[in-house]
């Protein structure tokens, strides 16, 4: 990706170092299993700090600490910067020509856990997003995870990522994240999982508008948007779940299947239209 000498964004908070409490776990890795609660498991205003690793809810006490960052995780540092502000560029671009204004959302960059308006966050979550404060948490020790673990590694694999994270601000801007919400109260688990799943594909098909738009942008050289593919394809429910015990569980899923994530992202991609990322209207 062509990023490096595109501007960063305001929006960012970093907290790297101040983590503290209940341990980090953050440089290490999270593992398949850790995934597996994460990434099939929504994040909406659900304290998940006491599901990784089985343990208790873990406490949160931020404490600011000295330290020194390798070249690459103040690239990546950097990188997330300029991602989010080209996310920044194209939605505020895209609500104002239909006449709305874009709140734009704030992006901490974390060491192992921090707290947030969802209660606990931990490097285990990988990169999340809370409606409740509208801010995207990330420790950027997940980009080694997805190169180590999931088999998705590249600078447009990473952006897709964070990209997918700002559809669900977008959501939250429009209402459709309340919405949803409201419905998953009132029904089985079953048909709260498909709502859930749902909502995570319109992400990806939102993650897409963005790419349209940074395509055309020249954010994007050659073999990037293949790397934002084989990302989403990495990151489907059913990949996980069989990598992860040997088979699937389709009633389970909340986020989509392989196939699903890489078609909506592409969706997203191809039309540079919301409307065309309606996935409640289709089965």
């Amino acid at each position: 990706m062509r990023w490096q000498d595109r501007e960063g964004s305001q929006n960012v908070e970093d907290h790297r170092g101040r983590s503290g409490g209940g341990g980090g776990g953050g440089r290490g890795g999270m593992g398949i299993i850790g995934m597996i609660v994460v990434l099939v498991g929504a994040y909406y205003g659900v304290d998940l700090s006491g599901l990784v690793g089985g343990g208790a809810p873990m406490s949160i006490q931020e404490q600011s600490a000295p330290r020194k960052y390798s070249q690459q995780e103040e690239e990546l540092a950097k990188f997330s910067s300029v991602v989010l502000r080209e996310t920044e560029k194209v939605w505020s671009d895209y609500f104002r020509r239909h006449g709305a204004h874009y709140q734009m959302p704030t992006m901490r960059l974390y060491s192992g856990a921090t707290r947030t308006a969802c209660g606990a966050g931990h490097a285990s979550a990988g990169p999340f997003y809370c409606p409740a404060d509208q801010k995207l948490y990330i420790d950027l020790s997940f980009y080694n995870t997805m190169k180590n673990e999931l088999g998705a590694e590249g600078d447009a694999a990473f952006a897709y990522v964070l990209a997918h994270e700002v559809g669900h601000h977008v959501q939250t801007v429009l209402g459709t994240i309340s919405e949803v919400h409201k419905a998953q109260q009132v029904v089985s688990k079953r048909e709260a999982n498909a709502l859930s799943v749902k909502l995570e594909l319109q992400a990806d098909c939102y993650a897409g508008i963005w790419a349209h738009y940074a395509e055309k942008d020249g954010l994007f050289e050659a073999g990037d948007l293949e790397e934002a593919f084989n990302a989403a394809e990495a990151v489907g429910d059913d990949r996980l779940q069989h990598r992860a015990q040997g088979y699937t569980v389709p009633h389970t899923y909340t986020h989509g299947t392989s196939a699903q994530r890489k078609a909506w992202f592409q969706r997203g991609l191809n039309s540079g239209d919301i409307e065309q990322c309606n996935t409640f209207a289709r089965s």
